[in-house]
């Protein structure tokens, strides 16, 4: 080599690496062997490929043999790619290479100029990276000033697809059926060129995982969106409380698109969207919250007075009944009217349910015997057209709940299914104990075992617009006059105040499921009561009766003593505490919960029980919130009530009272 060239190639700041025809390595500039850590001369004779990592050289060697077949200047950058060298001792990095075919006497020569570009790349990434941060900034910007989710979501595709230089990008929710898949919002989704596959789409929400294409030519991961042969897709879950609830898709037709950059790109912008999800959750759950307080306040303010004039209908219904004994006509006429009285109670109790404000007496209970005893009662009244099944685990544990109100909810979850089934199907009553962990816990049910009642049809199913309002209280598909639409919604309001949950499952032409989640409880099962004993006196004690409506007091005067009861009746706290005082042969004390101004019915009760530790009490109330906050400790008797309900809660009162006294 001539001094003037040889003095040349070492002064030029790249790396020059001079290759002959068979690849190996005929010259390297000191700048070359320094960039890739090699003494001088250890490079000459080595081959080209040498300096690549091992996974880059068997194409490399076929890129080199069409280049040499067909040379030309090639600059830096020429390729847009970035390619790797690999210095001696393992490490790796980016260059740039500028290729030259050069004349010799000993045969053809190719220049390769090579420049060290980390720090340029890293520069490039920072300012990707920085641009990919500003548009997590913007996103979640538009997030914290609109109040529309819909507007958000519909700008983030278009956002991203411009930010990755990415064909597509979708944010999917799969539909309650789990059948079909909701696009909330797209940019470039072919519906005809790139359907979605609902079944990919759901095993990888049931994962919970991010599924990452890098190239669909070769071995890859299951993808929800069709694609062409090549390019590569990411599948980035929206997790809501533990559960995916969508997903962010994005697709290109360039394989291995999604770097370490892009992927964190949409990662960001998933827990984004998911961040906004949540907050239209909670926003949902305040404001049915709120819908349901003020329906309790609404319910619970007229339910005293309404259930009060019930009471004195009731009653007066009650007493004409007995006056009119053996004339048929006048007494199909009071139970017709008896019958309506009934079912004003019936929804007022419904409505109460449903706003949580009716008195629950949970207890331990077995659920196999409650199944049992409801069977029994609805093989009588769904008809010959509907079969019934049932099927409970036989170790099941008891569940914490009032029987009695449990009881009405499967039947009306059973009457539901039956009227979804007017030609007829099958009604299937399944319990099961189930466990409620972190990963299952949507944010309804704390974690912990359950008793779970599920009640299913073969009927029509809902619709997605039915099944989102089939708990709103006076929704109902029914026809008139069939339905007040208050039968799931008072098995809901039962379910959540019992420290459960309750969800629907349903879809057109697939029949429906509800799930009854139930607190467990290791208490032994309680048992039906035993019957009382009879009494040994006929009546005639004297009962003191206390009840601020002059209507309502006078009923249950009138109702005592065709019992032959003594009675006396007094409207405030104040003049019952004064009788007690003054009247020692008092047996049992009836009050109202509400008393208008002054104390209460409890706070009159528990003075009671100081003064008179024996002295049989009885509450009664309209008003289901003020029996749990006011009676918790004593025997209560809804209004309206039956004469019979009375008179044999009385009766059972004050049989127990005698049989203390004589132990």
């Amino acid at each position: 080599m001539e001094p003037l060239f040889s003095g040349l190639f070492d002064a030029v700041p790249d790396a020059l690496i001079v290759v002959d025809g068979q690849g190996r390595i005929a010259m390297a500039n000191r700048q070359a062997e320094q960039l890739f850590g090699y003494a001088g001369g250890e490079l000459a004779g080595t081959e080209i490929e040498m300096l690549l990592p091992e996974e880059a050289r068997g194409r490399h060697r076929g890129y080199r043999a069409g280049y040499m077949a067909k040379p030309h200047l090639r600059p830096m950058g020429a390729t847009g790619q970035t390619l790797v060298g690999l210095r001696r001792d393992g490490s790796q990095f980016p260059v740039e290479i500028a290729l030259s075919p050069i004349d010799s006497d000993a045969g053809p020569r190719y220049l390769a100029s090579i420049r060290d570009i980390s720090e340029t790349q890293r520069a490039r990434q920072a300012l990707v990276r920085a641009g990919y941060d500003a548009l997590v900034a913007r996103i979640g910007q538009l997030a914290l000033e609109t109040e529309n989710e819909v507007g958000v979501l519909g700008e983030v595709p278009d956002l991203l697809a411009d930010a990755l230089k990415i064909e597509t990008v979708a944010i999917l929710a799969l539909r309650p059926d789990r059948q079909t898949v909701e696009i909330r919002a797209a940019k470039g989704l072919d519906a005809d060129r790139n359907p979605v596959d609902a079944g990919i789409f759901a095993a990888a929400l049931e994962s919970g995982a991010s599924v990452i294409a890098d190239d669909f030519a070769s071995s890859a991961p299951p993808f929800p969106l069709r694609h062409d042969s090549a390019g590569s897709g990411a599948l980035i879950p929206l997790i809501d409380r533990n559960r995916a609830v969508g997903a962010l898709i994005a697709y290109s037709r360039q394989p291995r698109r999604f770097d370490h950059d892009a992927l964190h790109l949409l990662q960001s912008v998933a827990n984004l969207l998911a961040a906004l999800a949540q907050r239209r959750h909670t926003e949902e759950q305040l404001a049915h919250a709120q819908r349901l307080d003020a329906l309790g306040q609404l319910t619970g303010g007229i339910a005293h007075d309404f259930n009060n004039l019930l009471t004195v209908m009731s009653g007066s219904l009650q007493l004409l009944e007995l006056e009119t004994e053996g004339r048929a006509e006048m007494q199909e006429l009071i139970a017709t009217a008896l019958r309506s009285v009934s079912r004003g109670a019936e929804l007022t109790s419904k409505l109460l349910a449903f706003a949580r404000r009716q008195r629950l007496l949970p207890q331990a209970t077995d659920p196999r015997v409650l199944l049992q005893d409801v069977e029994l009662m609805l093989r009588r009244t769904l008809g010959n057209a509907i079969s019934l099944r049932l099927d409970c685990e036989s170790d099941l544990p008891a569940a914490f709940v009032d029987p009695t109100q449990l009881e009405a909810a499967l039947v009306n979850l059973a009457l539901n299914a039956r009227d979804a089934m007017p030609q007829g199907g099958e009604i299937r009553i399944g319990a099961r104990q189930v466990l409620v962990d972190s990963t299952r816990s949507s944010g309804e049910l704390p974690v912990g075992y359950y008793v779970l009642v599920s009640v299913s049809d073969t009927g029509q199913g809902m619709s997605p617009d039915t099944l989102a309002r089939a708990m709103e209280p006076f929704f109902t598909t029914k026809e008139s006059g069939r339905g007040s639409g208050l039968g799931l919604s008072m098995v809901y309001g039962f379910a959540k105040q019992s420290g459960g949950h309750l969800q629907i499952n349903s879809a057109q032409g697939r029949g429906t499921r509800v799930d009854l989640y139930l607190p467990v409880t290791h208490a032994a099962a309680q048992g039906a009561a035993p019957a009382s004993a009879g009494r040994a006196t006929s009546g005639g004690e004297t009962i003191l009766v206390v009840e601020d409506d002059p209507a309502v007091r006078n009923i249950a005067v009138a109702f005592l003593r065709s019992s032959a009861y003594k009675v006396l009746a007094v409207a405030s706290a104040e003049d019952a505490r004064q009788v007690l005082l003054d009247t020692p042969d008092i047996a049992l004390l009836f009050s109202d919960v509400m008393l208008g101004s002054g104390r209460n019915g409890k706070e009159l009760a528990e003075e009671a029980r100081q003064l008179r530790p024996d002295l049989p009490i009885l509450l009664t109330s309209g008003y289901e919130e003020h029996a749990i906050s006011g009676a918790a400790d004593f025997d209560l008797l809804r209004k309206p009530y039956r004469r019979e309900q009375l008179l044999a809660t009385v009766q059972r009162l004050l049989a127990a009272a005698v049989r203390i006294d004589g132990s």
